[in-house]
């Protein structure tokens, strides 16, 4: 559970390939192998972040809202954790979603 993300709250996301078989973005931490979502309390946030991310360029991708309860129910059934990122693309806070 998140200390700052409130269970019915809405959040952004990126989303890949949104018309054909859309999918959370999901990376990967190097060092310890962590696989997760990141996540952001403001669109414009997630917009800046988005060349940030690895990716595969010739895929479509775009920032989407999402109800937090329903992706952190999505990260958990994947084995992903959620990544709370500012428009830096600092981690906030790391969260442990369960299923």
């Amino acid at each position: 559970m998140s200390k700052q993300i409130k269970k019915h709250q809405w959040v952004y996301v990126v989303i890949q390939d949104p018309n054909t078989n859309p999918q959370y973005l999901g990376q990967q931490e190097e060092d310890t192998d962590i696989s997760f979502i990141p996540v952001f309390l403001e669109k414009e946030d997630a917009l800046m972040c988005l060349n940030l991310m690895a990716r595969d360029k010739q895929i479509p991708s775009e920032v989407q809202a999402v109800i937090y309860e329903e992706l952190a129910s999505h990260a958990a059934a994947d084995g992903f954790r959620l990544y709370l990122l500012n428009k830096a693309g600092e981690v906030i806070e790391k969260i442990s979603p369960e299923a």
